[in-house]
Order: structure tokens, then C-alpha cells, then sequence
């Protein structure tokens, strides 16, 4: 009798070969570890910080009086009033909050008001830039009114980690790479494969369709981490990536980089089933990629954009896989931490996947 067929051992060598086929690709290679890495070596030389500060306001300040009323219109400071003073704290500590600013009325009568800056180290660039912003505004607001002395500043710092520009450049860079990765690679793979008659005969043999995507996956996702990993350990030891619980950090970056990849690979699947040609994948890839690319913090924060933008930057997954992996990374955050955002991939994954059986075909 012969031997039942062993989908586990097809499925390996679908693998196996698939892997081999994105080692043997320069786009792959350039895709996941070259375009990465040339951004990560640029911003990691440079070291700059960024163009917006976030100056919390005190839940007990005082927000009617003229200092908070132009902070408000300052295009550099971003005034967040949402926040408890435990979430401030917080804030301060892991540098997410540049500087906290509380606002009292002057009981002795002059100046009318007393300002009391609390900076942190986390954050020393932007701190920089935030006292150069105040000392201004007060010169501005202490030689514009009749009253001599409208406020004065009272300076403090708070200890906290130092935030570095690769602190946020590369988590955007290891999300863009699993994007390419997953999108490109996984469209022009599945494209020539039905092109070339090959995943139809495979329907002609014991192999199963979730064999040859289980196959594909496995070797899209080895290639993949073994390119989070480069990346993460260049970053680290070349320009001081914070890795706030060493392996357990990259342990649950990779796991986030592998639910990324999936989801971003639903994608790359669609694309595959609606080309009409080997021509129109990058077309209609870019058309995915390039909006997320832009819009989803992988050089520039969210919050720099502006407000009518912010909600379409929120709707797509590779904020969400960004935000992750940085909040893991400079934060020490667990998985468990960032089910929210795990969520909204997973939500995108399902929806995208649902796609992809529409749309699939076998030639």
C-alpha cells in the first residue's frame, strides 16, 4: 500500500524553496535590508531631534491667562490636556512628554501669574527648544502689556531615559521593511507562480492551497526576521537603539514583526489576484505601500501632521504595528501592553484575508 501524502513535508519543501528564491532576489534584499538600513545609518549619524514638542498642561494649572493662549498658537509646541498627572509622570520619565508646564495666579499681586516648567532629561533636544519657545513668548508678553510683569518661569527638571532620533527612526524602518517585504514580494511571487502555470499544477497534484501558502509564509517570514534582527542589532550597537529589556525586547519585536508581515502578506495576495499583468503590480502596490509609508510615522510623528490628516494616519495598520514596536523598544512595554494595537492588526488581517480568497485565482 502506498504511503499516505505528507502535506507537512510538501509544505517544508515549499518553503524551503521559496526561501531560497528571495535569498537569489536584489529587490528582496534591497526591500528588507538595504533601504532600511541606508535610512537607519542616516538618521543614526545625523541624531537630530524632532520639529514638534509636547509641553503637557497640569490638570491644576490655570488655563485661562495669556501664556497657555499663545502656546496654543505656537506652531512648535503641542499642548496636551488630556492627561492625569500619573500619565504625565509617566510621560516625563520615557520621554513621550517633553516638558510639563503649570500655571498659577500670583496671589502677591506681580507678576500676575507664575509659570512652573518641569523638563526632563529624557528629552533634553526638545527641552532645549522649549525654553528657547518660553524665554520668547515671556519677553514678548512681559514688553507688550501695560502691566510691567505680565509672568515669570520657574525651571525643574525630571530624570528619564534619553530619546534618541533611532529610538523612532527605526521601528518606522523595520515596519516599512516588512511592508515591502510582505506586499512586493508576496505579489510578484504568487503573480509569476499562476503566470507561470505552476500553482495550477499543483492543484493537479495532493498539495493543498493552504500548504503552498503556509510555504510561502514560513520562508517570507524567516527571511524577514533574520532582517529584524540585523537591523535591530545594528541600531543597537551602532548608535545606542534603547533595548530597555535586552532580549526580551527583540523576542517581542519579532513577534510583533511576524503578525506585521501576515498581515501586510494579505495584501501582497490581493495584489496578486487583481493584476492583470506583471506591469501593473507595482502600480497597484505602491498604492498600498506609499500612503502608509507616508502617513504612518515612519520618519515623522503623527502628531506633526496635520489635524484633518491624523485620522486616515490612524485607520492604517502600520501605524498601529509602528506605535507597537516602538512603545516595546523605548518603553519596556509587553505584548500584553499593546493588545490594542496587536488588535487593530489583527482586525486588518482578517478583513484583507477575507479579500484575498475573493480575489484569488489559480491561473
Amino acid at each position: 500500500m502506498s504511503k499516505p501524502y505528507n502535506h507537512t513535508k510538501a509544505t517544508l519543501a515549499l518553503a524551503k524553496a521559496s526561501f531560497r528564491s528571495i535569498m537569489r532576489s536584489p529587490s528582496a534584499v534591497v526591500f528588507t535590508l538595504a533601504f532600511p538600513l541606508i535610512f537607519i545609518l542616516v538618521f543614526g549619524f545625523l541624531g537630530g531631534g524632532g520639529i514638534k514638542v509636547k509641553l503637557a498642561v497640569d490638570p491644576q494649572s490655570d488655563v485661562q491667562n495669556p501664556i497657555i493662549a499663545a502656546l496654543s498658537h505656537n506652531p512648535v509646541v503641542n499642548l496636551v490636556k488630556d492627561k492625569d498627572q500619573g500619565e504625565i509622570k509617566t510621560g516625563l520619565e520615557k520621554g513621550n512628554i517633553d516638558a510639563l508646564i503649570n500655571i498659577k495666579k500670583n496671589e502677591a499681586g506681580k507678576p500676575a501669574y507664575i509659570a512652573n516648567v518641569q523638563y526632563t532629561s529624557a528629552s533634553i533636544d526638545k527641552g532645549s527648544i522649549l525654553k528657547s519657545v518660553l524665554n520668547n513668548l515671556m519677553y514678548t508678553l512681559n514688553t507688550r502689556d501695560i502691566v510691567p510683569t505680565v509672568a515669570e518661569i520657574k525651571e525643574s527638571t525630571v530624570e528619564g531615559r534619553t530619546y534618541r532620533t533611532i529610538d523612532f527612526i527605526l521601528p518606522g524602518q523595520l515596519g516599512f521593511s516588512l511592508l515591502s517585504t510582505g506586499v512586493f514580494g508576496t505579489a510578484f511571487v504568487f503573480f509569476s507562480l499562476r503566470q507561470t502555470l505552476v500553482i495550477k499544477r499543483f492543484f493537479a497534484t495532493p498539495v493543498r492551497r493552504s500548504s503552498i501558502v503556509f510555504g510561502e509564509g514560513i520562508a517570507r517570514i524567516g527571511f524577514a526576521l533574520l532582517g529584524a534582527i540585523f537591523i535591530i542589532l545594528i541600531g543597537h550597537f551602532f548608535f545606542h537603539f534603547t533595548l530597555i529589556n535586552g532580549v526580551v525586547t527583540i523576542l517581542n519585536m519579532l513577534v510583533l514583526a511576524i503578525i506585521g508581515l501576515i498581515v501586510f502578506m494579505g495584501f501582497g495576495f490581493v495584489v496578486s489576484g487583481i493584476a492583470k499583468s506583471e506591469s501593473t503590480i507595482p502600480p497597484i502596490s505602491n498604492i498600498i505601500t506609499l500612503p502608509q509609508f507616508l502617513l504612518s510615522g515612519t520618519f515623522f510623528s503623527i502628531d506633526a501632521f496635520p489635524t484633518w490628516l491624523q485620522p486616515i494616519s490612524r485607520a492604517l495598520p502600520l501605524t498601529y504595528l509602528n506605535d507597537a514596536m516602538r512603545k516595546v523598544a523605548f518603553e519596556g512595554a509587553g505584548l500584553w501592553d499593546v493588545k490594542h494595537q496587536i488588535l487593530i492588526m489583527i482586525i486588518w488581517g482578517i478583513g484583507i484575508y477575507a479579500v484575498a480568497v475573493k480575489v484569488f485565482k489559480w491561473e
